[in-house]
């Protein structure tokens, strides 16, 4: 039965599906509650909470469900001080800040650049200590690998890890650190591309030309991942040779969801070509949805790296919703969001559940017919 799978049976849920764990706001506490409810797993989009609101945020969840549950993290990027760059991304920012009204931002120096890669990493180990803590189920990590010893940790305290990989030699890396499972990031994936080995360009290998490929390299699970929005993507990605699926951009415009109501109505809207790749937000790339900053982005303006420029954004971003103007909110989605369904989190999945049922009778059918 296609219910039970090496994944399944590796975090004791019910489906083989992964609510994926989208920082920023949309993963709240009802919506992962609602998806392990259901028989996934839901995922806590941590990467920007501070420690205490990860913990917070966990024992919401936990007060909505016993069921196991995820939580998401950013490994620290480390990228090369350059002032003068971050000068000149700061300086073409402070253009968009006018338009909305805002105040000029100053470029920092060296040494506050160097603070803000400091404070990343630390939050990150504070996050890592709050989940350890709280022996959450599941941990997913991206970004990069987990230094093994990290992984011995986690495993000592009974917690599942999770790796993310945007290509074979990335997942090979991430079977060698101990990882339990691997989920396989297509090109067609809406947020951000979790690239660590290699250009973030030379990366973007296309789900169904990914997820076998990985497949044949590794041992442990994988989980296919970007484009993938209904019961036939699901199939797809079980034929494929993955042990689930991680669906980010499906689950956006749940009830539950909470990205902002422009992001929700923006994905509901979206065509097959209404997406782009562009770094103009965080510095690193992410696949959204094409709006006025996103098409700057792609004149080649001064950026930045992550998560440089994702701190320079952050009051853009906040007034761009705060005024309801989506040409400069950060609203990612994956190349399929036009088959996005605006229902509950529970909805959502017992369609899932209904079609990949539908899809295979069908295919019985056919092949016995």
């Amino acid at each position: 039965m296609w219910r039970q799978t090496a994944l399944t049976r590796l975090l004791g849920i019910e489906y083989p599906i992964i609510q994926a764990g989208m920082a920023g706001g949309p993963t709240t506490p009802a919506l992962v509650a609602a998806v392990s409810e259901a028989g996934g797993l839901g995922s806590i989009g941590a990467g920007y909470l501070t420690p205490d609101a990860l913990g917070t945020q966990i024992e919401a969840v936990r007060g909505l469900t016993a069921r196991p549950f995820c939580v998401n993290l950013f490994v620290p990027q480390r990228p090369e001080v350059d002032a003068d760059g971050a000068a000149a991304a700061q300086d073409w920012l402070n253009g968009v800040r006018e338009r909305l009204g805002l105040s000029p931002a100053a470029a920092p120096s060296a040494v506050e650049l160097q603070r803000m890669l400091d404070d990343s990493a630390a939050r990150f180990d504070a996050q890592v200590e709050v989940a350890v803590a709280a022996r959450v189920p599941v941990i997913q990590v991206t970004f990069g690998a987990p230094e093994p010893a990290l992984v011995d940790r986690l495993h000592d305290a009974g917690i599942r890890v999770l790796g993310s990989a945007t290509s074979v030699s990335e997942a090979i890396a991430l079977e060698a650190v101990g990882v339990d499972a691997i989920t396989v990031q297509g090109s067609e994936a809406g947020g951000h591309r979790g690239t660590f080995l290699g250009s973030e360009l030379s990366a973007l290998v296309g789900t169904m030309a990914l997820v076998p490929q990985a497949v044949d390299r590794v041992r442990v699970p994988v989980v296919a991942a970007g484009g993938i929005m209904d019961g036939r993507g699901i199939v797809a990605a079980l034929a494929l040779g993955a042990s689930g699926v991680q669906m980010g951009t499906a689950f956006l415009a749940c009830a539950e969801s909470g990205a902002h109501p422009l992001h929700k109505a923006a994905v509901l809207a979206c065509e097959d070509t209404g997406t782009v790749l562009t770094n103009i937000f965080s510095g690193k790339l992410a696949r959204g949805i094409r709006n006025e900053l996103t098409e700057a982005g792609a004149a080649g303006v001064p950026v930045a790296p992550y998560p440089i420029q994702n701190q320079f954004t952050q009051d853009i971003r906040k007034a761009s919703a705060a005024q309801r103007d989506a040409g400069y909110l950060s609203m990612w989605a994956g190349q399929a969001a036009g088959l996005a369904r605006s229902v509950s989190a529970a909805e959502q999945m017992a369609q899932l559940v209904a079609e990949v049922e539908q899809v295979l009778g069908r295919i019985e059918m056919g092949v016995n017919g």
